[in-house]
């Protein structure tokens, strides 16, 4: 997957071993540049070799600290917009404040697009990121992006370690047609879990739909925060006679107390992907084998060479 010309790829400190495992499938070196912070915590940003003409790609997900790894991009952004660059895209493996898509409530904010705002006038000219908590988050940027699925590499590892008697399950009904893709492509039955919730991080599961007693059940997200909503529907199935009951999402948030809530739950194993770095504690879970992590660098690394080749991405769709 070697790629020639022009090419260079940064990262800020969101999670700098992604963009390493990246570089390394596009037989690149990462790029040279100083992200420290002054002593009020201000980042100092400063490219240190020439980016001028550059096909330019940032690595940076906007995980926790949001805020932080939010504003590092906006300022690489401009750094290299101002270092005349010829193309600068955001590699967002995750897209922060995603959940802040419509306003649902009164006098709440839309934050994803004043965040797709802010990305488009620090400089950016694409985006490419992974399983966006909303599709329609696209089209809150005026500028083309690449919305990958982390799909295919969470079916081929599952095809590759098959579990019997196996049924997908929905945790709720806006993630109901993506378990239903998962339950097509690993063809198995499918279930859902009505689910109430009464306010932010707070969820109840009411009902479960479908058969799951005396089967390995499947939960399938796109994120993982405070583990609130899948240990509940984990409850649930369990509850329903549900045998082995499984997790996989692709953001591993994992924040507040979602590590105690995932070991004190009836999950037996946590399949969750690369596009955050995982926390001190989830690595404890990992090292007792209850959490396997897939790597999504050669997703990226494809899509990142398509754009930089000029040629299609819509194969890595799927």
């Amino acid at each position: 997957m070697s790629v020639t010309g022009n090419i260079k790829v940064f990262s800020g400190n969101a999670h700098r071993g992604l963009a390493e495992e990246i570089c390394h499938y596009l037989t690149c070196d990462l790029g040279s540049a100083s992200t420290n912070r002054f002593s009020d915590g201000e980042f100092n940003f400063q490219i240190e070799e020439n980016a001028r003409g550059a096909d330019v790609f940032i690595i940076q997900p906007t995980c926790p600290p949001t805020d932080q790894n939010l504003i590092e991009l906006l300022v690489m952004l401009d750094a290299f917009r101002r270092a005349s660059a010829e193309r600068v895209t955001a590699v967002i493996p995750y897209f922060g404040y995603a959940r802040s898509d419509k306003k649902d409530r009164p006098r709440v904010p839309i934050t994803s697009k004043l965040i797709a705002n802010l990305i488009d006038t620090a400089g950016a000219q694409r985006v490419l990121t992974v399983d966006l908590h909303a599709s329609q988050i696209q089209g809150f940027f005026d500028i083309p992006v690449d919305h990958l699925f982390a799909a295919p590499i969470i079916v081929d590892y599952f095809q590759n370690n098959p579990i019997e008697n196996l049924i997908v399950v929905a945790p709720d009904t806006g993630g109901a047609e993506r378990a239903r893709a998962y339950a097509k492509r690993l063809n198995t039955g499918l279930a859902l879990c009505d689910k109430r919730r009464e306010k932010a991080n707070v969820a109840e599961v009411m009902n479960i739909v479908g058969d799951v007693e005396g089967k390995n059940c499947l939960i399938i997200d796109d994120m993982c925060d405070t583990a609130g909503t899948i240990c509940k529907v984990a409850e649930a199935l369990h509850k329903s006679g549900a045998n082995k009951i499984y997790a996989c999402f692709t953001h591993g948030v994992l924040s507040g107390r979602a590590i105690e809530n995932l070991s004190a739950s009836h999950l037996k194993k946590i399949i969750v992907t690369n596009t955050i770095p995982l926390c001190e504690k989830a690595e404890q879970l990992r090292a007792e084998g209850r959490i396997e992590v897939l790597s999504v660098a050669k997703l990226l690394a494809s899509a990142i060479k398509s754009i930089h080749d000029e040629t299609s991405v819509s194969s890595l769709f799927i």
